[in-house]
């Protein structure tokens, strides 16, 4: 009997099957702008073959206006849609059904062209939008019709219509981006009327048996958002014009509530998904933060929704499905819900990938064949680097020796993991270690290395990580002066007051595991719903209109310092960075910049810091009662230079080549690249 009996259960939409209630959600990874259809083809046929019921693409504009940023991808030409025919083929071979997500950014597009319901500027891009008149708005509803009549020539088995996160759907919907007078205005019955007729007229012009998707925001995050009422209405009135699944979505881009990153609990939203399947009778989907099979098997069982949508989980992992299947769940590559390859280098105009899986849109050029010559390969180090080299390697069919100095492997994830709202980075581990054993990697902890220990091997791989970096502050031998290994591995106890010298990812993490002595609300939905301040929306607009956050005592009182006058955690990732900030700045973490150290002076039970101000130059003098420092990192690279001048083949890794803030992303990439061309 299967594990999962909900989640592998068929789903019958009555002109067709879904194999499973497995939605693989839409992410724009960048494939779709270009020319890429080839790059695309092997990326969805991928996640076909992992077994997910219907995959969505990223979103296609119906028109120029629609586009997210120039050029980006558009489906509104025949010849468009005879490109797509090679993305369709390739999933239908691998018996997969997908579906074309129609996305129109309204006053979310980062070009001059975008329109919008009224002349409103989005907070979040920088141009003005103009208003659509009613002729305008005709255009914009024959653009997604059109859209999706191509969609289908081009052989896709359905649409999904973007009516949510703020884009141009959404906008309608809302008094706080909709102020029309005429018929698309005013009271919700007209404001609601674009996103009807588009479902409506869509369904009229494909036929019955294509899947239509109504993406559908249950929960705004904003103020002066949806009302649940409206969204009952709209919901009911989507299902009678003909859609076949409704999709829940989640927060508008611009809500300051984090929704997706790794901080946010676990399927934290399914409720409010769950009050919506009783108001209809389509099939419901769920998502957000969903990212195991027993996640998503429990949420099924309990009633939440019909089917989960993973967008992320089947990026770190295209296997999910088979493996869950299998009962071999404990093989996934878990998404951790960092951001750091996927959302930061979408909003960066970089090719997405996958912090844990750099293969994720790299399909055509990085793949582990088997090696034609097998080689006896020693990888010194059992960080991120080095782990992904080693199973790379033995999946390979390489004779593998790893070696770690520590008691465990991981590196300086087993750091990351204890910061509060990172608990996620315990699978990325758990992973390694099964794939150890599966890939028949020979494993050496509490082994210190040295050179003629290494003798005999074909390849040498170093990576053996990083140092923390000397900031050369007088007087900090002090017994009260800490480095974050000796807080964040060793657990050195800690005062009261704190002062933070550097404000990298490293002295975040440190202030964040501080400031709320390492308890997580991470794993508490109601104190971590409390904290954001997110009620049901049936109780206030949007889930959070005048909502006082119910925050948690500090644990302590800390200082976050840095050298650099600019903003303080300004380096900190595109899309996250600024939770990191909130969450300091709600719980009384002073935050300096423009600073320089001029040395720590001894007062018996504490010390004081003593700072230089780099604008007006005036001093001052911190009294507390430890200094933590978090100056950056240096690679460690003994091992490597020592190894210089001999025969053997060695190659440098990881934070060993290059230092950086605990940048397990880098170096997962860097070794999984090696050890797919050795």
């Amino acid at each position: 009997m299967s594990n999962y009996p909900n989640l592998l259960a068929p789903l019958d939409l009555g002109f067709t099957q879904l194999k499973n209630r497995v939605l693989m959600g839409s992410m724009h990874t960048g494939l779709e702008d270009g020319n890429h259809h080839g790059r695309l083809s092997a990326y969805f046929a991928e996640r076909a073959r992992g077994d997910v019921a219907l995959i969505v693409t990223g979103g296609y504009a119906p028109n120029i206006a629609g586009w997210v940023k120039p050029f980006a991808g558009m489906l509104a030409t025949r010849r468009a849609a005879a490109k797509h025919k090679d993305v369709t083929d390739a999933v239908h071979a691998e018996g997969g059904k997908i579906a074309l997500q129609i996305l129109h950014a309204g006053r979310y597009a980062y070009h001059p062209l975008l329109v919008a319901p009224s002349k409103i500027k989005s907070p979040i891009t920088p141009f003005s939008p103009r208003e659509l008149s009613v002729k305008g708005v005709e255009k914009q509803i024959a653009a997604f019709v059109r859209c999706a009549k191509l969609a289908r020539e081009a052989g896709y088995d359905g649409v999904e219509i973007m009516g949510s996160e703020g884009y141009l759907i959404n906008e309608f919907l809302v008094e706080h981006t909709n102020q029309r007078q005429d018929h698309y205005g005013g009271e919700y019955e007209n404001r609601m009327r674009l996103a009807i007729e588009i479902v409506q007229r869509t369904r009229e012009a494909v036929g019955p048996d294509f899947i239509i998707i109504y993406r559908l925001s249950v929960i705004d995050l904003v103020p002066n958002g949806s009302s649940w009422d409206e969204v009952v209405l709209l919901a009911k009135e989507i299902e009678n014009a003909g859609a076949t699944i409704i999709n829940s979505g989640i927060g508008w881009h611009e809500a300051r509530i984090p929704t997706i990153a790794t901080s946010v609990p676990r399927a934290a939203f399914s409720w409010v998904t769950a009050m919506l399947k009783q108001e209809v009778s389509i099939p419901v989907i769920t998502s957000n933060r969903i990212n195991t099979p027993d996640v998503a098997e429990q949420v099924l069982a309990e009633g939440h929704a019909d089917m989960v949508s993973m967008a992320r989980p089947l990026l770190a992992d295209s296997d999910f499905v088979i493996k869950a299947t299998q009962g071999k769940a404990d093989e996934i590559n878990t998404c951790i819900a960092c951001n750091q390859a996927c959302l930061d280098h979408t909003f960066s105009s970089k090719l997405s990938s996958c912090l844990v899986n750099p293969r994720a849109c790299h399909e055509t050029e990085l793949n582990y064949h088997p090696a034609v010559t097998k080689k006896k390969i020693a990888v010194v180090g059992a960080g991120p680097a080095g782990l992904s080299a080693a199973t790379v390697l033995a999946q390979r069919g390489h004779e593998v020796e790893l070696y770690e100095s520590g008691a465990e492997i991981g590196g300086q994830l087993n750091m990351a993991r204890v910061i509060p709202g990172k608990e996620e980075f315990n699978e990325t581990i758990r992973y390694y270690r099964k794939q150890l054993t599966l890939t028949g990697v020979t494993l050496h902890l509490n082994t210190i290395v040295e050179p003629a220990m290494l003798s005999g091997f074909d390849e040498i791989i170093v990576a053996t990580g990083v140092v923390p970096r000397d900031p050369d502050i007088p007087g900090q031998n002090h017994a009260s002066v800490l480095s974050y290994i000796d807080v964040l591995r060793h657990r050195k106890p800690v005062g009261q007051r704190v002062a933070i010298v550097g404000a990298g990812g490293i002295g975040f993490d440190v202030a964040e595991f501080l400031v709320s002595d390492g308890h997580s609300s991470t794993t508490d939905l109601d104190a971590w719903l409390a904290e954001w301040g997110v009620v049901s929306p049936a109780v206030a607009r949007g889930g959070v209109a005048g909502i006082t956050p119910q925050l948690p005592t500090p644990a302590r009182e800390i200082y976050l310092m840095q050298r650099s006058s600019g903003k303080v955690g300004a380096r900190l990732g595109k899309t996250t960075g600024w939770i990191h900030r909130a969450n300091l700045k709600k719980t009384g973490v002073k935050m300096f910049g423009g600073l320089s150290y001029e040395g720590i002076v001894d007062h018996g039970d504490s010390v004081s810091l003593g700072v230089k101000y780099q604008q007006g130059s005036h001093s001052e003098s911190l009294q507390v009662d430890n200094i933590i420092l978090c100056a950056g990192q240096l690679p460690r690279r003994n091992l490597f230079d020592s190894l210089q001048g001999q025969n053997v083949p060695v190659h440098l890794i990881g934070g060993a080549d290059e230092a950086a803030e605990l940048d397990a992303k880098r170096a997962i990439s860097q070794g999984a690249r090696l050890a797919a061309s050795l």
